[in-house]
């Protein structure tokens, strides 16, 4: 019936209690010139560069690990659960490559290589050419392995236009 309401006095709140906090996660500044003098970078990019139509980064994640199983050691370290590869280097170095205007994802969520990208392997064709030949090989023996996943991407993509 009526009757007075009790007032609502805040309590402390404990330690025990989730809240919600901001991380704050520092990265470098990085420019191109860093990006020219790291081999690891330019092998990425050219890599990338290799897939005509643009490839996802699910794609690219599966294909240098299968790479790196065949022999093409990048230097990236791998944890797969299950059947899933998945390297924070990697994702890092595409946030790199993105960053600095040398790599894009398309519409359809694919990555693809800029005409300054491009521009900047021409430059420096010179410190992949030692591994050109062994990277297109394994890159023409492989990618056919990771096509199930970027259609995969490709479906889901077009699904939610």
């Amino acid at each position: 019936m009526g009757g007075l309401k009790k007032q609502k006095v805040a309590t402390p709140t404990t330690g025990s209690e989730k809240g919600k906090e901001v991380k704050i996660v520092t990265r470098h500044v990085v420019t191109l010139s860093d990006v020219e003098k790291n081999p690891r970078l330019l092998t990425l990019l050219y890599i990338i560069s290799l897939a005509k139509n643009g490839i996802s980064e699910k794609a690219l994640v599966n294909l240098l690990y299968l790479m790196k199983e065949n022999g093409l050691n990048l230097g990236y370290s791998f944890v797969v659960i299950g059947n899933t590869p998945s390297s924070k280097d990697l994702l890092g170095d595409l946030t790199v490559l993105k960053y600095t205007g040398l790599v894009e994802v398309a519409g359809n969520k694919k990555l693809v290589v800029t005409s300054l990208g491009k521009e900047l392997l021409s430059k420096v064709a010179s410190v992949i050419s030692a591994q050109e030949d062994t990277i297109k090989k394994l890159y023409e023996v492989l990618y056919p392995k990771v096509v199930p996943v970027d259609v995969e991407i490709d479906l889901k993509s077009r699904a939610r236009r």
